[in-house]
């Protein structure tokens, strides 16, 4: 049995060791091969080769980042920040890493400081287009869970912003409205119509919770990618949320009636349009709340905790990431949800009477000493 290639894009803060963000993608994407530059400076992107192993995928996760690390000290005391948001200063400001870039341009006059956020895509391979608007539509409605797991952003400007996922909370979807997809023609159409009216700039300029992506989008499509994750820092934990994603679609793969236009006995007239309100609504929920958000499921509207709702879930897909060998990296997501998220564990040390920038600190050293292990133990060491 195959499984699915996954790759991730990687979107991370550069700063002090005690949380100062400062920027430097300007020139780590022209000293360091495999990193680009983002609009603003103070983060810097990387990206994984499609791959299917999970083993693989944790030392794509690591090595990239020990490199930059290495490069970072050379600059000073420098290092990577975790978390999704300006947590400690600068949320108000925007600092252009390319000021010739026209698309850069359009960002900061359009969202400014807005979109200065950290997050990880996850993209998994589906070759069938047809296939894969399917997922999109099933991933969409279920995209709140993703968030809920993954919320580090608790934080801006020193304070605590009344959000788990603070950059969701504050990312502006765009455009506006996105409907579920009934087909690849439907999603084809609908960017044609988007791009001639200008409520999008480009073919990359649909920032929604997951969409169809490709080399020449939205004509040739090749994979999903799930755009709402905050930054998980810790690898083993993203690859958990991962597992549980590859295992969801391999699922829709053996069971297509898993469809939410078909599964759900929301009333069929206005079925999608009620989805959509009702998935938009879950996302703003798992964003203040994350596991402790009351969502409602796509199947009946009843009212769930996400964290009971994930819970469910992975007793569904842990059956299929067994059989498919993968069960061990899905583990994790029960770890999750005993201890909590990141931004439920600085939550719960801001109450503690800790200072942001002791917690931020904090973070820092355990994520240095956390890459430093898992590249020791599991992966080849780098040829200089």
């Amino acid at each position: 049995m195959v499984l699915l290639s996954k790759g991730f894009e990687i979107e991370m803060y550069t700063g002090t060791s005690q949380g100062d963000v400062v920027g430097f993608s300007d020139r780590i994407a022209a000293d360091l091969a495999g990193f680009v530059r983002e609009p603003d400076n103070r983060n810097v992107e990387y990206t994984t080769a499609p791959l299917c192993r999970y083993e693989q995928l944790l030392c794509e996760l690591v090595q990239p980042r020990q490199r930059l690390r290495t490069y970072l000290r050379r600059l000073g005391d420098y290092t990577l920040i975790p978390g999704s948001t300006l947590s400690l200063s600068g949320a108000d400001r925007f600092h252009r890493s390319d000021p010739n870039n026209p698309y850069h341009t359009y960002i900061e006059k359009t969202y400014g400081p807005k979109v200065v956020t950290a997050s990880v895509h996850i993209n998994i391979g589906i070759s069938d287009p047809e296939f894969l608007i399917r997922a999109c539509r099933l991933i969409r409605v279920e995209a709140p869970l993703f968030l809920a797991l993954t919320a580090s952003s608790p934080l801006l400007n020193g304070k605590p912003s009344g959000y788990h996922s603070t950059r969701w909370r504050l990312f502006p979807k765009t455009p506006a409205y996105v409907p579920l997809f009934e087909s690849h023609a439907h999603h084809i159409q609908w960017v044609e119509d988007q791009l001639a009216s200008g409520a999008m700039y480009n073919v990359r300029h649909l920032w929604s919770s997951v969409r169809p992506n490709g080399d020449r989008r939205p004509y040739n499509l090749n994979r999903l990618e799930l755009r709402i994750c905050d930054l998980v820092i810790d690898p083993v934990a993203l690859l958990a949320v991962t597992a549980l994603l590859e295992a969801r679609l391999l699922q829709l793969k053996q069971n297509p009636n898993l469809d939410p236009l078909e599964a759900s006995i929301l009333p069929a007239q206005n079925r999608s349009q009620d989805l959509i309100e009702l998935t938009d609504a879950n996302e703003m929920a798992a964003a203040q709340s994350s596991l402790e958000a009351e969502l409602r499921h796509w199947r009946d509207g009843g009212k769930i905790l996400a964290r009971d709702w994930i819970a469910s879930l992975y007793e569904d897909v842990w059956p299929i990431a067994k059989r498919y060998g993968f069960s061990c990296f899905l583990t994790p997501v029960k770890r999750i949800l005993r201890q909590g998220n990141e931004a439920q564990n600085w939550l719960k040390l801001h109450r503690q009477g800790h200072d942001s920038q002791w917690i931020v600190s904090q973070a820092i050293q355990q994520a240095t000493l956390l890459e430093q292990a898992l590249e020791d133990e599991l992966c080849e060491p780098l040829v200089a």
